[in-house]
């Protein structure tokens, strides 16, 4: 049996009485006191994670924006400098090898964030597209560490520890000083609320961790995290993303720019259809859970749910749900099979909870 990875704060997360459980090869903190606490926490004060599990990947030289405007689906050449763009990887096929976050640093420095379990695929499948391209391509993912500061205080807590913080936009990112370490701080997380994430050595993301800990930020887990990106409907890899699926099939068509040049998978994403669509489901009865069968009005099943959750905020079962886009009924009509049980849910257009970001 494997043993599990462990972040550089691990020992901080046992100190704390965290329950630690396997988590992509990792074993990492699922909770530390209730999920409902922590979710508050995040959506009325401030929460930190360590998601130092993460993977990031450096670009740099003549061709690392054009290389990595080329690998994803959204538009890198465009956005300037300092700004981070969320996009799906796929492959020449249109389905998804992950989903990401590419920071443009300066001219020339490029970093990609990839989710934890996809570090190596990811790598591999960069590494081989690579060639044709003037920039060198680095796996520094052993050597970062990754804390997510999220809430509404979290400007306020995080600024008097850095020699620089300005005031920047949601999606953006600054590379600065944290006491003798260099970090790179972004305006962004997976939780709906303003926050930052700090990518910085181990030494630098752990003597942070202190420092939040005197300011008595809440410490979060895996759990109230999950919870906290379903209620503002983010998608997940391994849920709404998947090998199997393209962008299209969920709900990240704005993310595919079809107008440039080329990128790996334009040919067939210019002429694929979805076949599914992503559909916002809340019940007043019962939780939704991952593969969960959604019914239309007559008991037919047209699709399954992704992801699923009591949401802390509204007090409701909530889920998103890929359906096959043929079978949507048309009075939005919809059930799902808790248990052998049809339980109603109703069809939401927007996110079960608006969160506070910039």
């Amino acid at each position: 049996m494997t043993e599990l990875l462990k972040t550089s704060l691990h020992g901080e997360h046992v100190k704390l009485g965290a329950k630690m459980v396997p988590f992509g090869g990792w074993d990492m903190p699922v909770q530390y006191t209730s999920v409902k606490d922590e979710v508050i926490a995040v959506r009325q004060n401030i929460g930190v994670f360590d998601v130092s599990h993460m993977g990031e990947f450096f670009l740099e030289g003549a061709d690392a924006e054009k290389f990595a405007d080329y690998l994803v689906t959204n538009d890198i050449l465009n956005a300037p400098h300092g700004k981070a763009i969320y996009s799906p990887l796929c492959r020449e096929d249109g389905t998804v090898v992950d989903d990401l976050i590419v920071y443009k640093l300066r001219p020339g420095k490029v970093l990609i964030c990839v989710n934890a379990s996809n570090i190596e695929k990811d790598f591999n499948w960069m590494k081989a597209l690579h060639k044709d391209f003037d920039c060198t391509l680095v796996n520094k993912s052993n050597e970062y560490s990754l804390l997510a500061l999220q809430g509404p205080e979290s400007y306020a807590v995080l600024k008097p520890m850095m020699k620089d913080l300005p005031e920047i936009e949601y999606y953006s990112v600054f590379e600065t000083n944290f006491g003798a370490h260099s970090v790179i701080i972004a305006r962004t997380g997976y939780t709906g609320e303003d926050g930052f994430e700090i990518f910085g050595s181990h030494a630098a993301i752990k003597e942070l961790w202190v420092h939040l800990m005197e300011k008595k930020v809440t410490p979060c887990g895996l759990a109230s995290r999950d919870v906290l990106r379903l209620e503002v409907c983010y998608p997940l890899y391994g849920h709404e993303l998947t090998d199997e699926v393209n962008p299209f099939d969920a709900g990240l068509g704005w993310t595919v720019k079809l107008t440039k040049t080329n990128f790996v998978g334009k040919s067939t994403l210019e002429r694929k259809k979805a076949k599914y669509k992503l559909v916002k489901l809340t019940l007043d009865k019962g939780i939704p859970r991952e593969n969960y069968m959604v019914m239309d009005g007559a008991g037919n099943s047209i699709g399954t749910v992704t992801s699923g959750t009591m949401s802390v905020v509204t007090g409701k079962g909530i889920a998103l749900a890929r359906i096959e886009i043929e079978k949507a009924p048309r009075d939005e009509v919809f059930n799902i099979d808790i248990r052998q049980k049809a339980y109603p849910a109703k069809l939401i257009k927007k996110s079960f909870v608006t969160g506070g970001h910039k």
